[in-house]
This record gives structure tokens, sequence and C-alpha cells, in this order.
């Protein structure tokens, strides 16, 4: 019989998130509290900006933005804003923030390393660039490592695709 496989993927629906952007926007735009304050949140090439003018709005709109990515079923950690400090530039405070797609070398091996101390002994995991290959002669064994990866708190969000 052959080895059964699946992959470990990190990918994001940037129209998902685009939605989602649009909706934070249009909110920021009517609600009450962020008249007047110069708060807005829009894309700046592949990154997300949001300005106002203290920093405690800022956090607020991150907020709205984070509330519609839930929403949408957007995993908060492909959202990457850093320690989440407003920066000062004269009047206005700014936060930025990048989407993470695909899996970095340093959390693949984090990963790899998990499934060789923790899954059973018949799976293997090779990385392929910004993913990983899971193989198992048995199919249980597979649905067994998906769940030991899902009960772990790694700081990236993981799909699993080409299940076979």
């Amino acid at each position: 019989m052959a080895d059964s496989s699946f992959d470990i993927v990190s990918k994001v629906d940037k129209q998902e998130v685009s939605n989602a952007l649009n909706q934070a926007a249009k909110e920021v735009a009517q609600r009450y509290d962020f008249k007047g304050v110069g708060a807005s949140i829009e894309w700046s090439g592949d990154n997300v900006l949001i300005k106002a003018n203290t920093a405690e709005r800022v956090l607020a709109v991150l907020d709205v933005f984070e509330t519609k990515l839930v929403h949408r079923k957007v995993s908060l950690k492909s959202l990457d804003f850093g320690e989440k400090e407003p920066k000062a530039s004269g009047k206005e405070y700014r936060l930025e923030g990048s989407l993470k797609d695909g899996i970095s070398q340093e959390n693949a091996k984090k990963i790899s390393k998990i499934i060789r101390d923790e899954a059973p002994k018949t799976v293997k995991a090779r990385i392929e660039g910004d993913e990983l290959r899971v193989t198992s002669k048995s199919r249980d064994d597979l649905q067994e490592v998906q769940r030991l990866l899902k009960s772990k708190d790694l700081d990236v969000a993981l799909q699993y695709t080409n299940y076979r």
C-alpha cells in the first residue's frame, strides 16, 4: 500500500483580508468616537497602515480591523504588527503591519521537531520551501499529527491540504 500524505501550509486569503480592511475603514469613517481624530486604515503596498491622532485611537482601529478579520475567519496569527506600539510622527500616530504568508524556516523546523518527538514513529515530515509534507503508511497517524499540531500554541496559522 502506498504512503498517505498531507501538506502543512500557512496561506492567507488576501481577498478576505482586503474585504475586512474595507469594512473596517467604513466603520471607522462612520463611528462617532472616530470623528475628528484623523483615524484611518488603508493598504500601504502589501502592508496595512493605521493612522490616528492618539495612540489609543490607533489601537482602537486595530481592534475594529481584528474583529472584522475574525468575522471573515482569517486567523489573527497571520497578521504581524510587531509589538503593537504606535509610532508618533508629528501630530500623528501610525502603526504598520504585514501579512505573514508561508511558513518560515524557523517555524518549519520547530513543527518538524514536534512531529519527530511527539507523533507516532511511522510519521515523517519533510520541509519543502515554505510548507511541510507529512507522510505515513497509516492515515490514522496523519490525523493524530493534525490533532497534535492543533493542540500546540504555535505562532503561525496552519492549514492542512493535499490529504491523500
